[in-house]
């Protein structure tokens, strides 16, 4: 695949000025991967739910009576979320995911396979 990939994790985005500087600077076709996206803080999951649905960026200028409402227009990307905690993820983010993988772990015969192969491509016996 010739696109770009981006790739963070849950924790590291704590606010939603974070995830809104890695969305709005996304090339057009990105891979945006997160992983531990069950880690993601529930007030930054919600700005995410705009970008996933209709690649927009709602923000909030000023505060109080004064404030006003943006509509940013996004690229648009793909994003891949990845978890071990499958049951933290929360009902909204996860309905919003057009396809959803549970991936099992190797079994030992799997396993050898994979390491003979790449023994055989060092050059290793």
């Amino acid at each position: 695949m010739e696109v770009p990939l981006r790739a963070t994790s849950g924790p590291v985005i704590e606010r939603q000025g974070d995830l809104a500087a890695i969305l709005t600077n996304l090339e057009p076709g990105t891979i945006f991967f997160i992983d531990e996206i069950h880690r993601l803080n529930r007030v930054v999951e919600e700005v995410l739910y705009g970008a996933m649905e209709d690649f927009t960026l709602d923000i909030i200028i000023g505060e109080g009576p004064g404030a006003r409402t943006v509509k940013i227009d996004l690229p648009h990307f793909t994003l891949v979320g990845a978890t071990t905690r499958a049951g933290l993820l929360t009902s909204p983010l996860r309905e919003r995911f057009g396809i959803q993988f549970r991936l099992n772990f190797y079994d030992p015969e799997e396993l050898k396979t994979i390491i003979l192969r790449a023994a055989s491509l060092l050059g290793m016996k």
